[in-house]
């Protein structure tokens, strides 16, 4: 498609979508750079500047493109490809990936666990759990924000231990503790203002929302994990085979 057609029952800021998509796959508008204005776009394919606008707003939502302010829209460059059949942490995740992985705490501490929490952790309301919230970077750069809930009776020294330095993987294996098992589910969603900057986006971006619990080698639930991925950095495969 290289044109907009009036002819074509296909509204036109969806052919336009395509236009520009198939531009950034063909490699006419390389990543990293802008794509041109809303004007010459508008111009270019004698449309309306709504419909130009419509078009990068679907694109910018599915991640393909990225605004931002003052400076224009600009292609996204290639997503890490993740699978969602692998049971790993984003430490050991983004090391596979050549990415040199951190986080950053933001909000760490003890609570009472509650009726919601209790309910998915299996826990009593009154028992506590480790709460932690953290944005993790891939060399340097905000790619995820994470929420954990850890029954205290789980680890005990886990309000002692340095987040930054060991993985929440390693501290399970310190204690003998395998995860064994992840449920999770996948919806696409957009972050209030103050989280959409801690991961550097806007509060129009979608990001990957995932949450879920995992469970150890004896069954036990071990955490309630919650977390936003952003979805210009990384897209996620499964794989299907017949038995």
């Amino acid at each position: 498609m290289h044109e907009c057609s009036r002819h074509d029952k296909t509204p036109l800021y969806l052919q336009l979508r395509e236009i520009i998509r198939e531009k950034v796959e063909s490699g006419e508008y390389p990543s990293g750079t802008a794509i041109p204005s809303e004007n010459m776009l508008a111009e270019t394919y004698g449309i309306h500047r709504l419909s130009v606008r419509s078009a990068i707003s679907a694109l910018i939502y599915e991640g393909l493109l990225r605004s931002v302010q003052g400076k224009g829209v600009f292609v996204v460059g290639p997503k890490d490809e993740r699978s969602l059949e692998t049971i790993g942490g984003f430490r050991q995740t983004m090391t596979e990936l050549g990415h040199e992985p951190s986080t950053r705490i933001i909000t760490r501490g003890i609570r009472v666990a509650g009726e919601c929490y209790a309910l998915v952790l299996g826990i009593a309301p009154e028992d506590e759990v480790f709460y932690v919230k953290r944005v993790c970077c891939a060399d340097g750069e905000p790619y995820s924000l994470e929420e954990l809930y850890i029954p205290l009776g789980i680890l005990p020294s886990l309000a002692h231990s340095d987040l930054n330095l060991f993985s929440m993987y390693e501290l399970y294996a310190f204690h003998d503790i395998t995860i064994s098992e992840v449920r999770q589910t996948l919806e696409l969603e957009q972050l209030d203002p103050g989280e959409a900057r801690l991961l550097g986006i806007e509060p129009t971006d979608a990001v990957l929302k995932f949450q879920g619990i995992s469970r150890d080698q004896r069954g036990r639930i071990i955490e309630f994990a919650r977390t936003y991925t952003r979805a210009d950095r990384c897209a996620f495969n499964v794989h299907y085979q017949k038995e």
